[in-house]
């Protein structure tokens, strides 16, 4: 959608999720209205002191790729002033400050956001200061993308189909921030104010994301997408194997915005074929979860979203939760996949279906706690497609998998992981067990445990539950509603 704006002495950008300064929504209409542009990004304490684990991979990686943006922005003569606040108090503060006519900023679409941008616009509108908002993280939002009868999709193949038919070069084509750069203000700092903290001083301390090897910011983006375009035509092949190279990588840049949807939008349909197909299925999946968050805000406050699967009665045993948490469960591949989460804050896609089937429909166990588990561990979290993904497990969202399919964690583990590459990466106890024992290692007689030197149920756990047992279990309970 086109804006016609007024034109502005001195803009604000307020940045959030977007930490890249190319093909930007806000940042392009800030530049192209306003003769002198500001930048701004907040390490928000209403949102970090919410994190009580202070090694947070998350805010590692924020912190780098702020500090990548900053330099970018020098490069052409403006600055990124970064401050530690409460961003609703924060923003409206430096606003008056600098005295702009106007703070620019893009969509984010949680319920705790969306709260804090009405605050934040209501405190600028008593200041007489304008606040525009764009939508830049998706390429469909909200009413965009309805049914022939104007109802919004609860059913994902109908939206994708939509999606695809309504898509064109406006919706795809990049901001062409470049070309107006030259309104970058050169902001002169004095006395510390607005220059990039330790990550130390902000309360949190180093993690291994650097061994990870995940590399941040828009060079870290650019650099993950290239390598992937080249695999991409053989992503519909390997998707589903985590133990090779499948998949882009790219979920965290998605997330904080150091990649462009419309570039990656753009270069699948370019590339076409069925690898690139299948992964912009993948992509409208995302732009499908947020229009979900915003027709269904209830979902935010931890309701099913099937209102029939809303009293589920588990069990929710917490030794189990614990032993699942802590990969432990006594079943390899899931364990692996836990392990993962823990070591790296990322697990594959195949594995958090299978990691989320297991905890529901065999240790049945409350999908909301594998959620909460899921949103302080993963450095991707976002939250739409934390809450889709994990009601989808569960067969209580939309176009959820039926309540009575249930993944058996043995044969997945033999189907996706064939040779363990991915198991003996993470279960080190089991790396002398071949191919056939490792996914299913409690069916080894004993005198073949002895002479491998590993004991099930002292070296690696017995499996805590008997999936055949819990399947029957997990069927009857959902058959209660």
């Amino acid at each position: 959608m086109q804006h016609t704006l007024p034109k502005y002495t001195k803009s604000l950008v307020w940045f959030r999720r977007d930490l890249r300064d190319y093909d930007h929504a806000a940042l392009f209409y800030a530049l192209k209205s306003s003769s002198q542009v500001y930048c701004a990004f907040v390490f928000d304490t209403d949102i970090l002191d919410q994190l009580t684990n202070k090694q947070d991979r998350r805010v590692e990686f924020i912190w780098e790729s702020v500090k990548e943006l900053k330099s970018a922005l020098q490069e052409n003569n403006g600055d990124l002033i970064i401050l530690h606040g409460a961003a609703k108090d924060e923003i409206p503060e430096l606003a008056k400050s600098l005295q702009v006519e106007a703070i620019f900023t893009n969509h984010d679409y949680e319920p705790d956001a969306v709260r804090r941008d009405t605050l934040v616009a209501n405190k600028l509108k008593i200041e007489g200061i304008s606040f525009h908002h764009f939508k830049d993280q998706v390429i469909f939002e909200k009413d965009e993308i309805l049914s022939m009868a104007g109802k919004p999709y609860s059913v994902f193949t109908p939206y994708k189909n939509m999606w695809l038919k309504s898509v064109n070069d406006f919706y795809l084509k990049a901001y062409p921030v470049d070309a107006y750069i030259q309104h970058l203000a050169n902001v002169t700092t004095s006395n510390n104010f607005g220059k990039l903290m330790s990550l130390e001083s902000l309360g949190f301390e180093r993690t291994n994301l650097s061994v990870m090897r995940l590399p941040t910011g828009m060079n870290g983006g650019s650099q993950l997408f290239t390598d992937f375009s080249d695999r991409m035509q053989r992503y519909k092949e390997t998707r589903d194997f985590p133990g090779i190279k499948g998949v882009s990588y790219l979920s965290a840049h998605l997330r904080f915005g150091t990649v462009s949807i419309r570039h990656l939008a753009r270069t699948a349909l370019r590339i076409g074929g069925a690898g690139a197909e299948t992964w912009l299925s993948e992509l409208i999946w995302r732009d499908f979860y947020f229009q979900i968050l915003h027709h269904h805000p209830q979902i935010a406050a931890g309701k099913a979203f099937k209102p029939e699967f809303e009293f589920l009665p588990f069990p929710n045993n917490p030794e189990h939760f614990k032993a699942w948490c802590a990969g432990k469960t006594g079943y390899p591949l899931v364990d692996a996949a836990m392990r993962q989460l823990n070591n790296t804050g990322f697990m594959h896609n195949r594995l958090r279906m299978i990691t989320a089937s297991f905890l529901v429909k065999d240790l049945l166990i409350d999908w909301r706690w594998g959620e909460r588990y899921f949103a302080e561990k993963l450095i991707d979290f976002d939250f739409s497609a934390n809450n889709g993904g994990w009601q989808w497990a569960a067969s209580t969202g939309c176009d959820a998998q039926p309540w009575f399919r249930i993944f058996n964690p043995v044969t997945q583990s033999e189907r996706f992981d064939a040779d363990g590459r991915f198991i003996r990466k993470y279960i080190t106890e089991l790396t002398k067990c071949n191919n056939k024992e490792i996914h299913a290692p409690w069916l080894m007689a004993a005198e073949r445990q002895c002479s491998l030197n590993i004991i099930i149920g002292h070296d690696y756990p017995l499996p805590i539950v008997d999936h055949g047992a819990q399947r029957e279990l997990a069927l009857s309970l959902y058959k209660r509603i």
